[in-house]
């Protein structure tokens, strides 16, 4: 079953799977901002004092960051996919899958932040215990340009100081709170407050461990991995972010951030990040 419903105010498509799986995307920065597996519970946090509209970036779910990731640029942070509304090019259902695909191309807006014509998709796939989100990137225009991107996932947990991230043990890092490069030397690693790291060159499946379980997280494409959550005092400062919510989520994101990508008039980019539980 496929519908239109709003969001936050705003449009957006439910999804639901003959097993019961559910997907709802906000058409705001193509975002996926919740995921419910056949017979379990969310396992995405949006924030109940997120913001959606123009201007807006809207907290909780998986948000697209592109062209750029974080400040890492001239650009605002993470870039200008996340406020721009995406149009819905595809929902369907194929034997036990659903499909929905997202568009967002080059316009006005976007020529007068970063003047290259694009065309982006996203397309997310679930069913059962899965969901799959890929996102591709075309260069439409004459002249090359170089892009990063994430796809900032928050996935829900009880208490973030109880999860447990493993899968980066040896992986370089750099905390981005101190400047400093560390290599991750505990595995699976525990969570005390505020942590914002650019793990480099991150191979491998990731797996948290919470009270619903353990989520296994694959990526393809994506060469880094971002681990984030603001802690109690920077989420005081947030005006989208309850105090106390700090702990109800981790943000693991699948992220191309230490080697941009460029890409050559007519060419294509495709990643992908899949959890499962």
């Amino acid at each position: 079953m496929i519908k239109p419903t709003t969001v936050l105010g705003q449009p957006a498509m439910w999804l639901r799977a003959p097993d019961g799986a559910e997907v709802t995307v906000l058409l705001q920065g193509g975002q996926i901002v919740s995921w419910i597996p056949a017979g379990d519970q969310e396992r995405l946090y949006l924030s109940p004092t997120a913001v959606a509209g123009p201007g807006n970036a809207v907290r909780g779910g998986i948000p697209v960051c592109f062209p750029q990731f974080s400040k890492r640029g001239p650009l605002g942070a993470h870039g200008f996919a996340r406020q721009q509304v995406w149009d819905w090019v595809e929902g369907a259902q194929r034997g036990d899958v659903v499909v929905g695909v997202l568009r967002l191309c080059d316009n006005a807006q976007t020529r007068a932040l970063w003047p290259h014509a694009f065309e982006a998709e996203l397309s997310f796939a679930f069913s059962g215990l899965q969901l799959d989100v890929e996102l591709a990137v075309t260069n439409t225009g004459e002249t090359a340009f170089d892009f990063c991107a994430a796809l900032h996932t928050y996935l829900a947990v009880d208490d973030v100081r109880r999860a447990r991230l493993g899968g980066l043990y040896g992986v370089r890092y750099t905390d981005t709170t101190n400047g400093r490069e560390q290599h991750q030397e505990l595995d699976p690693f525990t969570f005390v407050g505020e942590i914002d790291r650019i793990y480099w060159d991150a191979a491998g499946p990731l797996t948290l461990a919470t009270f619903a379980g353990r989520t296994t997280i694959s990526r393809e494409g994506f060469d880094d991995v971002v681990v984030w959550n603001p802690g109690p005092e920077r989420a005081a400062a947030l005006p989208d972010l309850p105090d106390d919510d700090w702990l109800q989520f981790l943000c693991v994101e699948a992220a191309q951030i230490g080697q941009p990508v460029t890409l050559a008039p007519g060419q294509d980019w495709v990643a992908r990040q899949g959890f499962e539980v």
